[in-house]
């Protein structure tokens, strides 16, 4: 028999995270980045670039709004890529030497709170593309943690003409991985994946392009996911809301990994 375990106080700071995708021949790649050691949130797992939603990024807009212009900041701190169009409607080419280098420096600025996201648009005539991102989920960090937050997760295409790199500050690593290749990994502990990661992946598995993805992203109908926290004959677990969709039902904490465990039939 199970036994819940005393929870925290501490209230979920907002969050945006983006699953970026690109076709390959064996199906959607997911970028993903692999947060450094010594950060205190999820150190050492491989992740899908994101972070908190800052004062910047509300200025006026509806929650909505600020969760998106988030995911777009830090999809430019942590992986380089710009969802932004020119005046001609077309996504920005971060392409040739100059440009690259332009802004690499705009992105160290940004990350480095010197320069607001809205004045590099405003200085090279552009404007987010929020209608590239795809929200289709929602998680919230077990009250169990002492540091909690309340994600909303979007799913977007690289735009053409941007290669994604890690930033070698909060991420020291990067690679292109279709879903069952990081899941695999993952099983044979190459890689570590928090539990919303590890679902996220589980669920895209099955696609064969990004289209797909894209296509079940936006009929899809978003619920709150929050993890319960468990104790049951000396196991920790994570237990995750009863969702006919989810293939993985709880979590098990062993050596010092959360590790999936199929749905209990």
């Amino acid at each position: 028999m199970s036994k819940t375990v005393s929870t925290s106080t501490a209230t979920p700071r907002p969050a945006a995270t983006v699953v970026l995708l690109r076709d390959s021949p064996d199906g959607p790649e997911v970028f993903m980045v692999r947060r450094h050691q010594g950060t205190a949130f999820m150190g050492g797992a491989h992740v899908f670039p994101g972070g908190r939603v800052d004062a910047g990024d509300r200025e006026e807009r509806d929650d909505a709004a600020a969760f998106a212009v988030a995911a777009a900041r830090e999809l430019f701190e942590e992986a380089g890529v710009l969802l932004a169009r020119d005046e001609n409607g077309r996504f920005v080419s971060l392409a040739g030497a100059e440009t690259h280098e332009r802004f690499k420096i705009y992105r160290h600025e940004i990350h480095a709170g010197t320069r607001p996201l809205r004045a590099v648009l405003e200085q090279e005539r552009l404007r987010l593309a929020l209608d590239a991102l795809v929200p289709f989920a929602h998680w919230v960090t077990p009250a169990i943690e002492s540091r909690r937050y309340d994600t909303r997760f979007f799913v977007v295409r690289v735009p053409a003409e941007q290669t994604p790199a890690h930033d070698e500050m909060e991420t020291t690593a990067s690679l292109w991985l279709t879903a069952r290749a990081a899941l695999d990994k993952c099983r044979r502990d190459e890689i570590v994946l928090p539990p919303p990661t590890w679902t996220t992946l589980r669920e895209i598995e099955p696609f064969k392009s990004v289209d797909e993805v894209l296509v079940w992203a936006r009929a899809r109908r978003i619920v709150r996911r929050e993890p319960a926290f468990a104790e049951e004959g000396g196991e920790k677990m994570l237990l995750l809301p009863d969702e006919p969709s989810l293939l993985e039902t709880r979590f098990v904490l062993s050596n010092g990994r959360w590790r999936a465990e199929p749905a209990r039939t």
